[in-house]
């Protein structure tokens, strides 16, 4: 008797960086692998898809960057469908931190093989997200750096909007409460991560991971612009908590406040601001990965 086979909502968001890339062959690889792909009721509304077709399809899968990645979140969470990713964005920080092909074809070969791992989730004033949160620079490059910048220059489009927002950013207090601590700062950055990778190459903590059940705070507490620069490549491998002007710790769980409300970045997205109060939401949901000790 033949296996009756797994149906698949497939969307694709035709504005990430590669978009346009044709799911024809896509579409050949899961029917072989036996899932069948659903299209959307209508193009542009993943969530509103997911929610219409939650009880007819057994997992969905979406294709995009890390935005597109976020923007369904919520009704992810809402229906309990496993997420199977097809990288299609600019950075896909959120494919590098679960070790999956980024090439659309062999993560569409990957995903008829897998099966969906538990990861957590990161929450801000009830927005989440899988990568990092962060107020001050970042949230500022991710203002700056447009969805052309991103198509146009690829990955080498954070680091050209990255030298202009640089020229202008300043430091700013913050008043951070975590395990009953009250700390104020003069930072330019804080961030909040919840996966590994964000931002096109940068890591939140070399040890940082999607499923740990912990959330990865680091403030830059730098007294130049230069000094920037000068950690870069510790921001890379994510090493940054090591020096004597960043701080850095594990929570669960954390609040951030400001004089006056500054914008939040979750996952290159401009999503709430200042006060924030910041949560792991551990284990609550599935994505077609490999298992943790698998992971590169």
């Amino acid at each position: 008797m033949s296996q009756v086979a797994k149906r698949a909502l497939l969307c694709c968001n035709s504005k990430a960086r590669n978009g346009n890339f044709s799911l024809d062959e896509v579409r050949q690889i899961l029917r072989e692998g036996g899932i069948e792909p659903v299209d959307p009721p209508q193009e542009g509304d993943a969530c509103g898809a997911i929610r219409a077709l939650a009880g007819q399809v057994d997992l969905v899968i979406l294709g995009g960057g890390d935005g597109t990645m976020n923007a369904a979140a919520e009704a992810l969470v809402e229906t309990g469908l496993p997420l199977a990713i097809l990288p299609l964005g600019t950075a896909n920080d959120l494919a590098r931190s679960l070790g999956l092909p980024l090439d659309p074809l062999a993560a569409a070969r990957f995903i008829t093989k897998a099966q969906p791992q538990p990861v957590d989730l990161g929450w801000v004033n009830g927005h989440y997200y899988f990568n990092v949160a962060s107020i001050g620079f970042s949230a500022e490059l991710a203002g700056e750096l447009t969805s052309e910048a991103k198509k146009r220059f690829g990955v080498f489009g954070y680091a050209v909007a990255a030298v202009r927002v640089l020229r202008r950013v300043r430091p700013f207090g913050v008043t951070i409460e975590h395990d009953g601590k009250v700390e104020k700062v003069t930072t330019i950055q804080v961030s909040v991560g919840n996966g590994r990778h964000y931002g096109g190459g940068m890591t939140v903590e070399q040890e940082a991971a999607v499923d740990d059940g912990n959330l990865d705070f680091y403030s830059l507490e730098i007294a130049h612009w230069w000094r920037l620069l000068a950690l870069l490549p510790a921001l890379r491998r994510g090493t940054h908590g090591k020096a004597a002007d960043v701080r850095a710790f594990k929570t669960q769980e954390i609040r951030l406040t400001t004089r006056k409300p500054r914008p939040i970045n979750t996952d290159g997205e401009l999503t709430t601001h200042t006060p924030a109060h910041f949560k792991v939401m551990p284990k609550i949901l599935r994505i077609y990965a490999p298992p943790a000790s698998q992971r590169s």
